[in-house]
């Protein structure tokens, strides 16, 4: 049985931008952030092209008991769509938080839904974030010791 299950987002280039604004609205630290020149090749010398040299290979963030964890295409991977077929959701412990969170996240991006009240009882709102990202930010209103 799987114990986690975290979220692994794939970019064209712009990962470190994203994950720096991520870092700045949600706190923390990256335990690792690696380039694809620091990555090892088999034989001593490596192997990558200039144009990936410095697009992130890997890097994390933990985000309470999540990783958000990402990566660059490179040229053997391909360039990635972005699609819509998926969104981070990110629950909050408050309207406050969750206002931080969406503000800062959907700046310079498109939202769909502005955080408002909604018929289930939650405090919601989703958009893309100008890396091509799709979020929700969830607050529950009725849960006990909100």
């Amino acid at each position: 049985m799987a114990t986690s299950v975290n979220p692994y987002l794939i970019f064209n280039g712009d990962c470190e931008a994203a994950f720096l604004l991520y870092k700045s609205v949600f706190g923390g630290e990256f335990p690792y952030i690696g380039k694809f020149k620091d990555m090892p090749s088999e034989d001593g010398s490596a192997k990558v092209s200039e144009k990936d040299a410095n697009r992130i290979m890997h890097v994390s963030l933990p985000i309470g008991n999540t990783i958000l964890m990402g990566s660059d295409s490179n040229e053997q991977s391909g360039e990635v769509v972005s699609g819509g077929n998926f969104s981070v959701s990110v629950n909050v412990e408050s309207a406050a938080e969750a206002d931080r969170i969406f503000n800062g996240l959907s700046a310079g991006g498109t939202v769909f839904m502005p955080m408002n009240k909604t018929f289930w009882g939650a405090y919601f709102g989703m958009f893309r974030d100008k890396f091509g990202v799709s979020w929700m930010v969830n607050f529950d209103e009725n849960e006990p010791n909100k």
